[in-house]
């Protein structure tokens, strides 16, 4: 391996590595630096801060900024397909992170201020690049995708369930309670389901309140279903490693796999 392709390994492994020393102070320079820029964008949305500090901020804005894109630069430069990461999730949200503030230099112009403020609010953006570095996160996407059918097929159930009872309510009540209509009864439903309970619109009648009781045990009792749904896929899913993709820079694969989910690019370490 020559002199660069083993810097560029080093730097790789930095980035998007998690078990040494050095990968970990990484991981919390850039946590702290996302915090602060998130802080910053808050700060400026304070008219006498901004007013008082602004010209401070402005500068600290972009100290962040060159921050990032060294970092967006670095991800691009070291990974084997950098065309595949500017593409994938974590490369546009990278990109999304320090986009808005060069786009203020080229647009130019009072007219153009407020178009300018609602870009530069596309900075809380970066708040995302911290799923870099949570990686548990993974899991629990992966088991939102493997019970995505038992889920849907439970709230089509509540659904059903609500608009049963919705346009049951609808006559009980009728218009002169406020249920002017079936729409409004499954709003009622679904609101009272859910334990929300807006209090705008509520059954009189004996009939309507025992509806009412009944439907807001049911959501005593399904509300856990989804959660259950996912547990059991968090506990019974397929393991996991964390190992970094040096073709696209996806984190996580398969327990045995040896090549990437992403790209195919080999896991193997090279000799």
């Amino acid at each position: 391996m020559t002199t660069w392709a083993a810097r560029r390994e080093r730097v790789r492994y930095v980035i998007f590595e998690h078990d040494t020393p050095a990968a970990k102070a990484f991981d919390v320079a850039l946590l702290v630096v996302i915090l602060f820029s998130v802080l910053l964008v808050m700060l400026e949305t304070v008219d006498q801060i901004e007013r008082r500090y602004g010209t401070l901020l402005l500068v600290l804005e972009w100290i962040v900024t060159i921050f990032f894109t060294v970092e967006y630069v670095a991800r691009l430069v070291t990974v084997r397909r950098p065309a595949r990461y500017a593409r994938s999730f974590f490369g546009l949200i990278d990109l999304l992170a320090i986009l808005p503030v060069y786009l203020s230099l080229v647009l130019p112009g009072a007219q153009s201020l407020l178009v300018i403020r609602s870009l530069r609010l596309l900075r809380v953006f970066r708040v995302f690049k911290m799923a870099h570095w949570l990686s548990e996160a993974n899991y629990l996407v992966r088991a939102l995708r493997a019970s995505s059918r038992k889920v849907v097929v439970f709230l089509i159930v509540v659904l059903l369930i609500n608009i049963i009872v919705g346009s049951s309510m609808y006559l009980i009540e009728g218009p002169e309670h406020g249920f002017d209509s079936m729409f409004r009864g499954l709003y009622w439903s679904i609101v009272t389901m859910s334990t929300v309970g807006f209090g705008d619109i509520a059954p009189v009648t004996p009939p309507g309140q025992v509806m009412a009781a009944i439907l807001m045990i049911i959501g005593y009792s399904v509300i856990a279903v989804p959660t259950g749904i996912v547990s059991a896929e968090v506990v019974g899913g397929r393991r996991q490693r964390e190992v970094s993709c040096r073709g696209c820079g996806s984190a996580v694969h398969a327990d045995t796999a040896r090549f990437c989910d992403a790209c195919g690019s080999s896991l193997r370490a090279e000799p």
